[in-house]
């Protein structure tokens, strides 16, 4: 049984694992740096569907099996199956996962989606709910600037701080076994709110929710950064990394030595022109799924915290002058049970 630390930390005591996992990127991917980490990469980004939304929910198929088959598993063997994207009512999850027939759990974390949906499938397993639970979360870049800004016909201009919305989906598998990756520990973050309005700088929104969850866990757990190989974010860019180091060493945090951000991995900040850096469900989804859990798999990496964030917004709540809350869950990964 999971043994609650506090509030927010849980401690997994079955220490579950990822027994599979997949990512799957669009053309954009596959020309940053991580391109080799990915198990598909599509030059189309429609996919050969008539949409792009229609696209995104290939992605989210394809994703999930293409984990269920380097897991050796099949559709019936899965229990639950957690799911959720950004785009109105999850649609890019529920189309693009309903021929599966696995009991569905659509989840809204915005941009800490994988975090949230990978955090529930590991409580399921860890309390003996589920043999197997999975977890699978998209974004796409052209369905995200329809829904939330300007469609791409209206060539409207980026600003400096925004970010370019992944093309890309991750899916894990969870389940009792002895080999790794493993999950020890979940920290479910709380809504955080600064004020911040622009719609254009999600990365000043989500900093502050991955600066308290982050020093949440840190002391729940009595553990400090250099007990982690890398402490991930997901996905502040350029602007939210810098504003969350600033926050955390205000209370004598100091992560700069073990941090990256996986919107400032995913592509070649210098070469291909993302502005802040990337976003989406998609982008710390695949990340995490592709490069993270190889290296934990390989041992060149052993003790990991994934801290994927998300902006709760909705285009209306934007329109109405609403600010942007921000929440940051999550998850930390092992090399060892």
């Amino acid at each position: 049984m999971s043994q609650k630390l506090s509030r927010s930390t849980i401690r997994l005591t079955g220490s579950p694992s990822v027994v599979g996992s997949a990512a799957v990127g669009g053309k954009k991917e596959g020309e940053g740096p991580l391109a080799k980490y990915y198990d598909i990469l599509c030059d189309d980004s429609s996919l050969g569907e008539q949409t792009w939304e229609k696209a995104e929910s290939r992605l989210q198929k394809d994703a999930v099996n293409k984990a269920l088959e380097k897991s050796c598993l099949s559709t019936t063997d899965i229990d639950f199956l957690f799911a959720g994207d950004l785009l109105n009512q999850c649609i890019s999850s529920t189309y693009g996962l309903r021929d599966l027939e696995i009991p569905f759990l659509g989840v809204y974390g915005a941009c800490s989606t994988m975090a949230e949906s990978l955090a529930l499938a590991s409580l399921f397993v860890d309390n003996g709910i589920a043999v197997h639970a999975a977890a699978v979360t998209s974004s796409h870049f052209c369905a995200a600037e329809r829904q939330f800004r300007l469609p791409l016909e209206y060539g409207g201009q980026r600003t400096p701080t925004s970010q370019w919305t992944a093309t890309a989906s991750g899916a894990a598998i969870v389940a009792h076994s002895d080999k790794g990756p493993f999950i020890k520990e979940i920290s479910i973050g709380k809504i955080t709110d600064m004020g911040i309005t622009d719609a254009n700088n999600m990365g000043a929104a989500m900093a502050p929710a991955a600066y308290e969850t982050i020093k949440t866990f840190l002391q729940d757990t009595n553990t400090s950064p250099t007990d982690y190989d890398l402490i991930l974010t997901g996905d502040l860019g350029q602007v939210g990394t810098k504003l969350l180091l600033e926050l955390l060493q205000k209370d004598n945090i100091d992560i700069s030595g073990v941090h990256n951000d996986c919107g400032l991995m995913i592509y070649d900040m210098e070469k291909q022109d993302v502005h802040a850096g990337g976003s989406g469900c998609g982008c710390s989804a695949s990340v995490l799924c592709g490069y993270i859990m190889q290296e934990i798999t390989a041992k060149r990496l052993n003790e990991v915290l994934f801290v994927a964030t998300g902006a709760l917004m909705s285009p209306t709540s934007v329109q109405q002058g609403e600010s942007i809350p921000g929440i940051a869950h999550l998850i930390h990964l092992s090399s060892s049970k």
